[in-house]
């Protein structure tokens, strides 16, 4: 089953579920700045969200987590959008959406 990420020509690493990791998506410019960002988190402290995800990346990714701080940016657990203090679980798929124009 192809997910939405590999649908629109983006790669992503699958949730290993034996080990459990969260399991993180870029779209659009985003992709392209997280070209050397993980694509997984393994072990989460029990209050870890979105914000805390962002955070995490400040020192080893300072543009992407800038872009990630725009406010257009839209966070997605599990296919749903969400605020950036959302809980994250184990086995979670955190995805961030730049924002789109069109009509």
């Amino acid at each position: 089953m192809r997910n939405l990420a590999a649908s629109l020509g983006f790669g992503s690493v699958q949730i290993d579920r034996e080990s459990a990791m969260i399991n993180l998506l870029f779209f659009g410019r985003l992709g392209d700045l997280a070209k050397d960002a993980p694509t997984c988190i393994a072990s989460l402290e029990p209050d870890t969200t979105p914000l805390g995800i962002r955070q995490m990346m400040k020192a080893d990714h300072p543009e992407l987590s800038k872009a990630l701080s725009e406010p257009q940016v839209l966070v997605s657990v599990n296919k749903m959008i969400v605020k950036w203090d959302q809980p994250l679980f184990e086995g979670d798929e955190l995805a961030f959406l730049p924002p789109v124009t069109g009509g």
